[in-house]
């Protein structure tokens, strides 16, 4: 069984559900779908797994709440909601897991939560404390004060960070579909499920539709980005649909419930590069030829000022930076040892030549290699919100 190759005797899941599984089609919170979502949960728990719940509905929870019936344009009223809709979210996942013997706690998380090393290891250690005390932690993002600079943009990719930096054995996002079709479901009646991808290529990309597209409404887009930087991350991912019975269960049993992303398998990633790569907000980009390229992907060097070829953004020393190629390509994130002004003195420039005009404080790599995590064979793009 392709499944069994890949989970291994795991004791940590984390479990993801998206607004559509819990509310109903007028996007009301229904309560049925998180009394099973509970009930599949506290069962996983129970068999000795830990579980670590990302949960969407805050905005829907609070627009009900407000007796609103339509999403408002007006950013501060959902700010609003969702201040008011976690509460009662939380309200609802503590009385359903209590019923079930287990206490839950909440954390809320922007990515400028993440942006900081030790800031970023806290909200680890706090998670591991819930755990060790038997409590369920429920994340969300923070939607009452962040804005479009600090979102992750979706929960999907907030639980693939979480899966990430708590090093879980499994993701699993649970939504209102049964997976990744080899067609738009809705328009094709002949469409078939995927049960396995090994490798998230172009063609699988593309399964999801393109951005604006009816099938993408759904969420698959977000959910195959947070495939690659599960699966980047060493973390299998299922997605799946909630309302299948006993889900989670079938799942963690390897039964052939919904699709199945297999991790990547080389060398694990540490955790450091981990929180380079999806934890930190990037203030800038650099792009290199394709010499310095062909040395970071099959070298494993540094980034040099020589290969250096242009940048875009205003940043200083010990900010992160994309890597690109000429041509677009993301290859890399890394923290650089230059500000701009200093890249642009140097770019284009070997050793010696920085050494005459500059002295040794500006010869340097701009990027060192043990700060510096590399994308390509992930198979990760320039249009990827990293």
């Amino acid at each position: 069984m392709e499944r069994k190759k890949y989970i291994k005797n795991f004791k940590r899941v984390v479990v993801k559900i998206g607004t559509s599984s819990l509310s109903n089609d007028d996007g009301i919170l229904d309560q049925s779908g998180a009394v099973k979502f509970v009930n599949d949960v506290s069962r996983v728990i129970k068999s000795g797994v830990q579980a670590i719940v990302v949960t969407s509905g805050a905005i829907a929870a609070g627009l009900q709440y407000l007796g609103m019936s339509k999403r408002p344009g007006d950013i501060s009223v959902l700010q609003a909601a969702a201040a008011v809709g976690q509460v009662e979210l939380m309200k609802m996942y503590g009385q359903l897991f209590a019923e079930k013997g287990l206490k839950v706690g909440q954390i809320l998380i922007t990515q400028e939560d993440t942006s900081s090393r030790k800031q970023y290891l806290n909200i680890k250690s706090t998670i591991e404390k819930l755990l060790e005390f038997g409590i369920v932690p429920v994340i969300n993002e923070n939607d009452s004060v962040a804005v479009e600079e600090i979102k992750f943009g979706d929960n999907d990719s907030l639980a693939a960070l979480v899966s990430s930096l708590m090093e879980s054995g499994l993701l699993i996002i649970l939504s209102d579909v049964d997976g990744l079709y080899d067609k738009n479901p809705s328009g094709s009646g002949d469409a078939r499920l995927i049960n396995f991808v090994e490798k998230i290529t172009p063609e699988i990309e593309k399964l999801a539709g393109p951005a604006g597209s009816a099938y993408s409404l759904g969420g698959m887009v977000s959910k195959i980005k947070a495939a690659k930087v599960s699966t980047f991350s060493g973390i299998p991912l299922v997605i799946a649909n909630s309302k299948t019975e006993d889900v989670l269960a079938k799942i963690i049993n390897l039964e052939q419930v919904g699709t199945f992303f297999a991790p990547m398998t080389g060398k694990r990633v540490k955790s450091l590069k981990r929180w380079i790569a999806f934890g930190i907000h990037t203030r800038g980009k650099i792009y290199l030829d394709r010499g310095a390229v062909d040395a970071v992907i099959l070298k494993g060097k540094s980034v040099l000022p020589v290969g250096v070829v242009r940048l875009e953004g205003n940043f200083k020393k010990g900010d992160t930076l994309k890597v690109f190629s000429t041509d677009g390509h993301l290859i890399a994130k890394g923290i650089c040892n230059l500000s701009c002004e200093d890249i642009n003195k140097v770019k284009g420039k070997n050793e010696k030549q920085i050494m005459q005009e500059f002295g040794r404080e500006l010869c340097c790599e701009v990027i060192h290699r043990d700060s510096l995590v590399v994308f390509d064979q992930a198979g990760i793009k320039s249009n990827e919100a990293l």
